[in-house]
């Protein structure tokens, strides 16, 4: 698996920074997005391969829409402090590969990298 770039966009500073040094652990480069314009604007400037985008920062449009502009090089994992099925599938619907309690560091790590093996699935 290749080391993968990730930009996380959280509502909270605090919040934000916490989740970067937990993903730290997990990928090459982890950078912090403080709005969706700047969130915007990371992905290309940092080659980012994922986007967390909280969803209390970003609506469920601007995930559509990054999913229109980015989806094709960046996934994007949306988290919520009560993410539910019904928040899940609405992200989903929207281009999201999978939407997270904020706090759950595994299923965002996973998430994030799940796409990464889907050609090899294919391949064998």
């Amino acid at each position: 698996m290749k080391p993968l770039s990730v930009v996380v966009a959280h509502c909270s500073a605090k919040a934000a920074e916490s989740l970067a040094r937990s993903l730290h652990n997990h990928f090459r480069l982890v950078n912090v997005a403080h709005d969706f314009g700047e969130l915007r604007n990371s992905i290309p400037q940092h080659r980012a391969d994922v986007a967390v985008v909280d969803l209390e920062l970003a609506g469920l449009s601007q995930v559509q829409q990054l999913h229109q502009e980015f989806g094709t090089t960046t996934t994007i994992v949306c988290t919520h402090r009560l993410a539910d099925e019904k928040m899940w599938m609405d992200a989903l619907a929207a281009g999201a590969a999978d939407c997270c309690n904020a706090s759950d560091i595994r299923a965002i790590v996973l998430a994030a990298t799940s796409t990464e093996f889907l050609p090899h699935a294919h391949a064998a």
